[in-house]
């Protein structure tokens, strides 16, 4: 997991000298306002996870997703969550008008199901019970953000956050990350 994690975030930052748009906007556009499905959750976890986001000046936006279970998920990486709401805040390092290279910090209300193993030492079956939890988590997202002249966008990401409160069954990090796909408008 740590590989992938890594490898992520190479990918992320070998992007990131890439410019986002040829053509730059004036900071008196219009189109301030995104709507993003992160097809990268939605194929490889059946998440269904989307965001608004809300352009503030050339350098900086906030936002907000949504991320809900849509299957009974047995993956290891990400099993255990079931819903989380996360407001963000980013900001922009490229000459375009925020697009390109950014930093974000978030703040993510989670809940799911951790899994607990009980052993039975006389006929080793494993028995499974589920405690379910809701927590609250602080982290930080780096990523790429691309946009066509016609508004279309492209973005990946990838961050990590602590989880503060039920620490008995909910995980202690959170991760965030993806690849969306959306429009401004």
């Amino acid at each position: 997991m740590k590989r992938c994690i890594l490898l992520f975030i190479g990918l992320i930052l070998s992007f990131s000298p890439l410019r986002a748009q040829d053509v730059q906007q004036d900071e008196t556009d219009t189109d301030r306002d995104e709507l993003k499905i992160n097809a990268f959750n939605l194929i490889a976890f059946k998440y269904l996870d989307v965001a608004y986001e809300r352009i503030i000046d050339e350098e900086s936006s906030f936002g907000i997703g949504v991320l809900v279970n849509a299957g009974n998920n047995d993956d290891v990486f990400d099993y255990y969550r079931q819903y989380s709401i996360t407001p963000y805040y980013r900001r922009y390092f490229s000459k375009g008008y925020a697009t390109g290279f950014f930093v974000e910090g978030f703040g993510m209300l989670n809940s799911g199901e951790e899994d607990i193993y009980e052993y039975n030492e006389i006929t080793f079956i494993t028995e499974r019970t589920g405690e379910t939890y809701t927590d609250f988590a602080l982290g930080i997202t780096i990523g790429g953000k691309f946009i066509t002249k016609k508004g279309f966008i492209a973005e990946v990401y990838s961050g990590i956050g602590r989880n503060f409160f039920n620490t008995d069954f909910s995980p202690e990090v959170v991760g965030r990350g993806g690849v969306s796909l959306g429009f401004r408008f």
